[in-house]
C-alpha cells in the first residue's frame, strides 16, 4: 500500500492507482485480464472494461492501444468521447490468445491486489487497543438479558481481539452471544476482490460472508462517465466480517482451495475473516480432534501471521487479524489438558440463568410479541416444571415455550392471552417426558 493511503471521515481508504506501477501487479497479468474480459463479452465499452478491471481507463489505455497495434483488439464503433466511449471487441487472433490464457486460469474479475498491499491494509484496519467501551457493548446486547458481570467478562476479550472460549450447557445462548458482537462496530473496512501472490490469483471477496456497503450496480454503471470513484475499485467496502464454522469444519477448509476447473484459488475462511470475527461453533464436535484444530492456530494466534500452501507445495504468509471465538457445550477438560487450554487467551463459562434472569427473558420475549400473561400463573407453572422436578433452566426455554404457545393460540383461534392451560400445553409439546416409556 502506498503512502497515499488516507483517512476520510475516520475511515481508511485504499488510494486509486494512477499508473500501472501503482497497481503493484505486472502488465502481463492486466493484459491477460483485458483479453479474457473481452472474450466473455461480444463487445465492451471502454468505460465498462475499466470498471470490470477496477482500474481507471487512463491506467489501461496505453495497454489497450498496444493490443490494438498487435491486432488482438479492434474498435467496433465509438460514442465520440475518445477511447473511453469506444466499443472494443477481440479479433480472431485476440480470441486465440484469450483461449490460451483461459487454459491457464479462468479468472476474469477485478485486477488482483498484491499480497503486500493487502497485508498493509489489514494491519492498518486493525482495531485500536482502546476501541471498545462498555456503552458500545451494552448497545450490542440491548436485545438480550445480560448481567453486568457477563459484560465485564466479555469486554476485555473482545477489546483485545485475542482468542476466546465460551463454554457451558446447550441452550444458554453461546452462539447468540457471540453473534451479537457483529453489531458492535458499524464502520466499514476494505477488502480486495482478489489477491495476487507468487503469480497466483486468490479470490477473497465472498458474497456469502462479506456484506458490501456500496451499491455494486451504481458503482459499475458503464454510462456514469462523470462519476469518479473515491477509492481503488479493486477493493470493496464491507462490514467487518463475521464467519461461523460448525461441526463441518476440517483442516482442508483452513487452507487455500484450488478450483481444478477454474484454475485459481479460493481463500480459506480465516483469511476471509480478517479484521473481523471467526466463530468456531460446537468446538469439539468437528471431524478432527480439538487438539488438531487448535494446533493449526498456534502460530497465527501468537504471531498474527498464517501460512498457506499452494498446490505446487510452496507457501505464502498472510496476516492473521481475526478474533477467534471457540464455542462449546463440552467441559473444558474434555477438550484438552491445561497446557492445551492455555493457548486460548480468554475463557468464560456461560451459566444457566437464575430465576430472576429467566423471568426477565420470558417477559422480554412476551412483550416483544405483545402476549399478555399473569405473573402469578407463570411462577406457579415454573415452580411445577423446574423447582419440583430439578429440571435446569436454559436461556432458550422462554423463547421456545412461548413460540409453542403462540402457535397453539393461532391454530385454535384462542384469545391472545397466555393462560395456564396453554402454558402447560406449550411445556408438554416442547420437552420430552423421560418418565414414560412411550
Amino acid at each position: 500500500m502506498s503512502d497515499a493511503t488516507y483517512i476520510e471521515d475516520e475511515i481508511l481508504t485504499p488510494p486509486i492507482p494512477e499508473t500501472m506501477a501503482d497497481t503493484g501487479v505486472s502488465e502481463s497479468l492486466v493484459e491477460q485480464l483485458i483479453l479474457k474480459t473481452l472474450y466473455f463479452r461480444s463487445e465492451t465499452i471502454g468505460r465498462e472494461l475499466s470498471l470490470s478491471l477496477g482500474l481507471k481507463f487512463s491506467v489501461i489505455e496505453e495497454m489497450v492501444e498496444f493490443l490494438k497495434r498487435q491486432h488482438l483488439v479492434q474498435v467496433r464503433r465509438s460514442l465520440g468521447m475518445g477511447n473511453i466511449s469506444a466499443v472494443f471487441a477481440l479479433t480472431e487472433a485476440g480470441r486465440q490468445h484469450a483461449r490460451e490464457y483461459l487454459e491457464a486460469s479462468q479468472y476474469a474479475g477485478r485486477v488482483p491486489v498484491p499480497l503486500d498491499q493487502y497485508a498493509t491494509m489489514v494491519k492498518l484496519q486493525r482495531q485500536k487497543q482502546d476501541w471498545l467501551t462498555m456503552d458500545m457493548l451494552k448497545e450490542a446486547y440491548q436485545h438480550m438479558v445480560v448481567s453486568p458481570e457477563l459484560l465485564s467478562a466479555i469486554g476485555p476479550a473482545v477489546s483485545s481481539g485475542k482468542s476466546f472460549l465460551i463454554y457451558g450447557q446447550p441452550g444458554n445462548g453461546k452462539t447468540y452471544l457471540a453473534e451479537a458482537l457483529f453489531n458492535i462496530d458499524p464502520t466499514p473496512i476494505f477488502i480486495p476482490y482478489a489477491i495476487e501472490a507468487q503469480g497466483m490469483v486468490i479470490q477473497l471477496f465472498d458474497p456469502i460472508y462479506h456484506h458490501p456497503f456500496d451499491d455494486p450496480d451504481r458503482q459499475q454503471s458503464p454510462l456514469a462517465f462523470s462519476c469518479e470513484p473515491t477509492y481503488d475499485q479493486r477493493w470493496v467496502s464491507i462490514r467487518r466480517p463475521f464467519i461461523v464454522s460448525g461441526g463441518e469444519l476440517d483442516l482442508s477448509m483452513l487452507d487455500l482451495s484450488y478450483n481444478e476447473v477454474a484454475k485459481f484459488y479460493d481463500a480459506p475462511l480465516q483469511l476471509k475473516a480478517n479484521n473481523g470475527i471467526y466463530l468456531i461453533d460446537d468446538f469439539g464436535r468437528q471431524k478432527v480432534t480439538p487438539a488438531v484444530i487448535l494446533n493449526r492456530w498456534i502460530v497465527p494466534m501468537e504471531r498474527r501471521v498464517d501460512y498457506l500452501t499452494f498446490k505446487n507445495g510452496t507457501k505464502m504468509h498472510v496476516p492473521f487479524e481475526t478474533f477467534l471465538i471457540f464455542s462449546t457445550n463440552l467441559k473444558p477438560d474434555q477438550l484438552g489438558d491445561e497446557a492445551f487450554l492455555r493457548r486460548i487467551q480468554y475463557k468464560m463459562l456461560l451459566r444457566s440463568p437464575d430465576e430472576d434472569e429467566f423471568l426477565e427473558i420470558f417477559d422480554q420475549y412476551a412483550e416483544k410479541n405483545n402476549l399478555p400473561y399473569d405473573l402469578a400463573v407463570l411462577e406457579r407453572v415454573l415452580n411445577q416444571r423446574y423447582e419440583r422436578t430439578g429440571k435446569p433452566r436454559r436461556r432458550c426455554h422462554p423463547r421456545d415455550v412461548l413460540t409453542h404457545a403462540m402457535d397453539l393460540l393461532r391454530f385454535e383461534r384462542r384469545p391472545w392471552h397466555l393462560s395456564e392451560e396453554v402454558l402447560q400445553l406449550a411445556f408438554d409439546s416442547n420437552f420430552v417426558d423421560t418418565t414414560e416409556d412411550g
